[in-house]
């Protein structure tokens, strides 16, 4: 496979590494030739972890089938797989954000314990946002600190969650509440990975995009303004180009603000939002993207009810968000079909002060006065709920 690859450098203020290595590959994945080159030898063990989802996919199966024991006839692939190849071992957990628990990074460390594991193993997470925030952060505490490697597969980890050294798991219906900075040594990105993508999951990791394009990429912005048909145009050259736009974008943002004490934070442009909403609607009732998408349409809205941008910008966005398929109403209709309306408002703000970005009991949000243009600013309650109403 032919690649190309950049660096990310940032102080070391962890065990983990100073530099992210990002390759980027064409044509078929193929994690064989990845993992085991020809001269493999002296590579240090490693421990895989991936879901159901992904070990299912025909571009894996082969890899997968290595880890198979001899003795039996094909196992099915199931939450809590664990197989060996020689010294390294294969974790396989459940798929989706229902499995984004403690108990799923600790089956992970587990796994490395039995197995022996040492310091320098290295984690691999090979899947979606959920599987790269857990391995990432089970390296991160096994012994300490291990060395972490990521493979992700949906276009949101792709763009966003696989770069930048987030990691972490949800506990007790919040989202990602457990975690660490823990950058992994290298993340291998093969776009071809979102072709085996339900349209869902293609649709949430287009939220990401937008909202990159929203924040550093007015060019990338218009294109996707201009051609939302890209949600059905897969192969589009565009799609790679988005991809590579988000990553450089936040590797730029990451190695300048790596634990987010300034610029970082604004990458949360819609996600105070888009976080209250899935903690309030249940973890998994709705897509991560869908909800930051239905997020940043709320910040336009604010930023419009203060001032701060003109009503065309707000509309401009809301065009832009619907035009992709995306809820821009007020009250969402997965929290309409489960609450009384004049309940949700305040659910959802009293979610939003208990989101790990805010400090002092005080509610931030990252706002923009237009594309590029952005500010993180706190707002009184009462200006909050005024755009969570019909």
């Amino acid at each position: 496979m032919i690649f190309e690859e950049k660096s990310v450098a940032y102080p070391p203020v962890h065990p983990g590494t100073d530099r992210t290595f990002i390759r980027f590959y064409t044509g078929t994945p193929d994690l064989g030739s990845i993992f085991y080159p020809e001269e493999h030898d002296s590579l240090p063990q490693r421990v895989f972890v991936t879901d159901t989802t992904v070990a299912s996919l025909p571009v894996t199966t082969q890899f997968i089938e290595q880890f198979r024991d001899e003795n039996y006839a094909k196992p099915k692939i199931e939450n809590g797989f664990v197989g060996k190849h020689g010294k390294d071992v294969l974790v396989i957990l459940g798929a989706g954000e229902p499995y984004k628990t403690i108990e799923s990074v600790l089956l992970i460390v587990k796994a490395a314990l039995d197995n022996n594991g040492l310091r320098s193993t290295v984690f691999v997470g090979i899947g979606g946002g959920v599987i790269t925030d857990m391995t990432a952060f089970a390296a991160s505490i096994f012994k300490r600190g291990a060395h972490c490697e990521l493979v992700p597969t949906t276009l949101l980890s792709m763009v966003d969650a696989a770069v930048g050294g987030k990691t972490g798991c949800d506990f007790d219906s919040y989202k990602n509440m457990i975690g660490s900075f823990f950058p992994a040594q290298k993340i291998h990105i093969c776009p071809e990975f979102i072709q085996s993508l339900p349209d869902s999951e293609y649709r949430s990791g287009m939220a990401e995009v937008v909202k990159t394009a929203m924040l550093y990429s007015k060019e990338l912005f218009e294109k996707l303004e201009n051609y939302p048909d890209i949600l059905h145009d897969r192969k589009n050259p565009l799609v790679n180009e988005m991809i590579k736009v988000s990553v450089n974008a936040k590797a730029t943002v990451v190695e300048q603000d790596l634990t987010e004490k300034n610029i970082r934070m604004q990458l949360n442009l819609g996600h105070t939002f888009g976080h209250a909403l899935e903690t309030c609607a249940g973890l998994g009732a709705i897509s991560h993207g869908d909800a930051v998408a239905w997020g940043m349409m709320r910040a336009a809205a604010l930023a419009k009810n203060i001032g701060l941008c003109t009503s065309d910008y707000s509309e401009r966005i809301e065009k832009m968000l619907a035009s992709f398929g995306w809820e821009t109403a007020p009250v969402h209709p997965v929290l309409a079909a489960q609450y009384p309306a004049d309940q949700i408002p305040k659910m959802l703000f009293n979610a939003m002060k208990k989101d790990k970005k805010n400090s002092s009991g005080k509610v931030r949000f990252i706002l923009q006065e237009d594309i590029e243009k952005t500010v993180s600013t706190e707002i009184e309650e009462k200006e909050v709920l005024l755009v969570l109403q019909d």
